[in-house]
């Protein structure tokens, strides 16, 4: 099949890579793995279930997650099928932005992941006139849960309208409103079509080490920003199980844990751990600091594709069981 709209790509990995992994979360201590059936399923009783409720194409519907979690992919693919358009929120933002945002895109439903988020929409949601709906991922007391519009579209009866919905949307159409942070003044939202995106990440697959239908990766950079979101369709695309760290404090131990080939970054990210490692280096001594630092200094002239040579990988593998 040839991808044109967002919503195209869990279907394309059901076709070529279907996973058992394909969205993984840690709950209660353990990963819980949703496979790529699972996935286009929940995302159609998803969809039917929106358009049982009433909406309709073009219509918006807010996304606010603390963390990247299955439930939000999930939300993503369901939401577009129904030519809807999610508008996904930093959750850090000032209620008050909250309200600017929901107001500013019209939100008639609110999907948020936990109390906090809750919290901070139920304290502006008489400020928003078109929010008919919060609904939440995680468990809240007098917060409707977002498996009630699941199970709402559990039966199949719409699911002819469904297609028909999905066969009309053009890869040129409005797929999502993407809100800047809010840094330099307001939030600015950035309307975005399937092309705009999906191009990104089909273009992008050449330039990631990639085992197709064989690797993960983990996504923890937040994805209500483009650039983790391209990319978790691009991992879509290529088969790769997509790992959600639990946090940024928990990052190194989910690396142990999942010893994902790709995970996205950001400079800060990676001068903390740069950072953690030469604080090793300091507390050596003798013989071992001068290897140390001899380590360090060869890794800091890595070059990718092998372009070193191979005096030089074979200088790295001795590091690599020395030191690294």
């Amino acid at each position: 099949m040839q991808i044109k709209r967002l919503f195209d790509f869990p279907y394309y990995q059901l076709e070529k890579f279907p996973r058992e992994d394909s969205l993984v979360t840690k709950k209660n201590g353990s990963w819980e793995k949703t496979s790529t059936q699972s996935f286009v399923d929940q995302a159609r009783s998803i969809s039917r279930g929106l358009m049982k409720m009433g909406i309709v194409k073009n219509d918006k519907i807010a996304l606010i997650s603390t963390v990247n979690r299955t439930e939000w992919n999930i939300m993503d693919i369901g939401i577009m099928q129904t030519g809807a358009q999610d508008v996904p929120i930093y959750p850090t933002i000032s209620e008050d932005e909250y309200a600017y945002v929901l107001n500013h895109s019209e939100s008639k439903l609110v999907f948020v992941s936990d109390q906090e988020v809750y919290d901070k929409v139920m304290s502006i949601k008489d400020q928003v006139p078109s929010l008919k709906g919060v609904y939440s991922f995680d468990d809240i007391s007098g917060c409707k849960s977002w498996t009630e519009i699941k199970d709402a579209g559990a039966g199949k009866e719409n699911d002819a309208d469904l297609d028909a919905m999905m066969k009309s949307i053009h890869e040129d159409e409005l797929a999502t409103l993407i809100y800047t942070s809010g840094t330099t003044g307001r939030p600015k939202g950035v309307m975005l079509s399937h092309k705009n995106i999906s191009s990104n990440a089909i273009n992008s697959e050449t330039r990631l080490p990639i085992e197709l239908g064989q690797s993960k990766a983990l996504s923890f950079l937040p994805v209500c920003h483009i650039y983790e979101r391209m990319l978790q369709y691009l991992y879509i695309y290529t088969g790769s199980g997509i790992y959600f760290a639990e946090s940024l404090e928990t990052i190194s131990d989910n690396l142990k844990e999942i010893k994902p080939e790709v995970m996205s970054a950001v400079p800060r990210l990676l001068e903390k751990v740069y950072d953690k490692i030469i604080a090793k280096g300091t507390d050596l001594d003798g013989i071992k600091k001068k290897l140390f630092y001899w380590a360090v200094e060869l890794g800091l002239e890595w070059e990718p594709y092998g372009q070193n040579g191979w005096w030089y990988e074979t200088k790295l593998k001795v590091a690599r069981k020395l030191i690294f």
